[in-house]
């Protein structure tokens, strides 16, 4: 692999980059904003560990509310279901519920 002009000022203005974000963290004001990132980082880190640890159950009242409102607004879905789960399988998939009035 041969270099270029290209990849040799790709490196150049990199380590331009780089060396002018260290100068500008050494100052008052680099310092304050590292000092922010830092909180921000651990605010969002903080709010995403209670996100996965609220998630299962999150996760099952989804499950249970749209079970809920399924058989509500559409008590026939569960058998139709099964039916067409029976037709792909050709198994019984077990019996059928019927629906509260």
């Amino acid at each position: 692999m041969s270099v270029n002009a290209k990849h040799l000022a790709t490196f150049v203005l990199g380590a331009a980059a780089g060396a002018s974000l260290y100068k500008y963290l050494q100052t008052e004001e680099g310092e304050k904003m590292l000092e922010d990132l830092k909180t921000k980082a651990s605010n969002l880190r903080d709010e995403a560990e209670g996100a996965v640890d609220k998630a299962p159950e999150y996760f099952e009242q989804l499950k249970t509310k749209g079970a809920d409102a399924l058989k509500g607004n559409f008590p026939d879905a569960e058998q139709m279901l099964r039916d067409l789960m029976d037709k792909f399988t050709g198994k019984k998939t077990g019996p059928t519920v019927e629906p509260n009035p």
